[in-house]
């Protein structure tokens, strides 16, 4: 019951303000670069991710179709967040049109470098316990 108020908190907090963005009329203006078309993929991932994080929460052994969907949805959406960022950085004419799309790309652009270096700082660790699983215990000086 605490893992669904808390996934529901965490959605209003997420597709809140995509849902505002979407619905202003300045978002609707002409920018050169497709970012309105963008906010409406990152808010079908939101979905997708809310999903995914229920189904993780609601099942106790994770089978392997649900592994090999949440790191299929990983990847996509770093991929889709390489999109993002490479969008925000061509249409900085888009900060004078559509200002709250393009601080909003800005925001999630960021959001996804620091994701992916978590990630990869995440990843490294943990291939580095895998393949020098007593290397820390090692050098550990206080124990």
């Amino acid at each position: 019951m605490l893992t669904s108020v808390i996934s529901f908190c965490f959605v209003v907090l997420f597709l809140a303000p995509q849902f505002y963005i979407l619905s202003r009329p300045k978002s609707s203006r002409y920018c050169e670069k497709p970012l309105l078309s963008n906010l409406i993929v990152f808010i079908v991932f939101s979905f997708i991710a809310t999903g995914l994080a229920v189904a993780l929460t609601l099942t106790d052994p994770v089978p392997k179709s649900i592994r090999v969907a949440f790191h299929s949805f990983g990847l996509f959406a770093f991929i889709q967040g390489l999109c993002t960022l490479i969008l925000t950085l061509t249409a900085p004419q888009c900060a004078n049109t559509t200002t709250e799309l393009y601080i909003f790309s800005l925001v999630v652009s960021w959001g996804s470098i620091l994701s992916t270096v978590f990630f990869l700082v995440r990843g490294s660790l943990c291939l580095i316990h895998k393949l020098f699983p007593d290397w820390l215990r090692d050098t550990c000086l206080w124990g």
